[in-house]
């Protein structure tokens, strides 16, 4: 069965850090390309981190420099590194496969950027 939990969100201050976990099923892990998904308040679901299956990323512009996704084979988890933390990364942030067409989504980890 698909399964993806999301982990590590809390509340922090602009500046801040945080790492969040992904423990996704065997079957999606092994394989699919793996990404991390973020939705804030009335806007729609977004790409922000990518990794191939052979540990290739890629990031969207708002998060280079700043983020970092990585995967361990051997526990089928991906995570995200996240540093410098802004007030605009406020969201839910989502793993799923990359493209996510047809996979089901889990319940997010809610991220919050606030002084």
């Amino acid at each position: 069965q698909v399964q993806l939990v999301e982990s590590g969100g809390g509340l922090v201050q602009p500046g801040g850090s945080l790492r969040l976990s992904c423990a996704a099923s065997r079957m999606i892990f092994r394989f699919n390309d793996m990404g991390w998904y973020r939705q804030a308040p009335g806007e729609q679901r977004e790409l922000v981190a990518a990794i191939t299956t052979g540990g290739r990323t890629r990031y969207a512009d708002s998060v280079k420099g700043r983020f970092t996704i990585s995967r361990d084979n051997a526990k089928n988890m991906v995570y995200l590194q996240m540093s410098s933390l802004k007030p605009e990364d406020t969201a839910v942030y989502y793993c799923n496969q990359d493209p996510p067409y047809g996979s089901p989504w889990g319940q997010g980890t809610q991220v919050t950027v606030s002084s």
